[in-house]
C-alpha cells in the first residue's frame, strides 16, 4: 500500500526549453532576441542583465527584470506551478525565471524599494537556494 506524504512540498517545476535560450548562447543582441520572443523570460533576463552590465538606469534594469519575471510567473503556471515550490537552478530552462527574479530583487534594491527587495530575494531563495547562492549569495 502506498501512503500520501502529506508533508511533503509540491514537486519541483521544470520549465520547457525557452527557443530564445539559444539565441542568447549564441550572442544574439538581447533586443534583438526580445522582439523576436516577447514572451520569452531568457531574453529579458538577457536583457535587463546587459542593461544592468551597461550602466543603465537602475530604473531600466528593474523594469525588463519586472517584464521578466512576470513572462516567467505565466510559463510557471502553465506548467503546473502552484505559486510556491521549488524551481531547481539546475534544470537549466528554469534560469531564465531565476536570473530574472535575481535582477528584479537587485534593482528593486537599487533603487531603494526595501521591501520588494526582500520579497524577491526571499522568493529566489525559497525557489532554489542554488540560484540564490549563483546570483546574489
Amino acid at each position: 500500500m502506498n501512503h500520501l506524504d502529506l508533508m511533503a512540498g509540491p514537486p519541483p517545476t521544470h520549465l520547457p526549453v525557452d527557443p530564445a535560450a539559444a539565441e542568447v548562447d549564441r550572442g544574439d543582441a538581447p533586443i534583438d532576441v526580445v522582439r523576436r520572443h516577447p514572451a520569452s523570460p531568457v531574453a529579458w533576463a538577457a536583457l535587463a542583465g546587459q542593461a544592468q552590465e551597461q550602466g543603465a538606469d537602475d530604473v531600466t534594469v528593474y523594469a525588463y527584470a519586472r517584464v521578466g519575471y512576470h513572462r516567467s510567473l505565466d510559463m510557471l503556471r502553465r506548467n503546473g506551478w502552484k505559486g510556491h515550490g521549488p524551481v531547481p537552478w539546475e534544470h537549466e530552462p528554469n534560469r531564465g525565471f531565476l536570473r530574472a527574479l535575481a535582477l528584479l530583487a537587485s534593482s528593486a534594491r537599487a533603487i531603494g524599494e526595501a521591501d520588494e527587495w526582500e520579497r524577491c530575494s526571499e522568493f529566489l531563495r525559497d525557489s532554489s537556494p542554488t540560484a540564490y547562492a549563483a546570483l546574489l549569495g
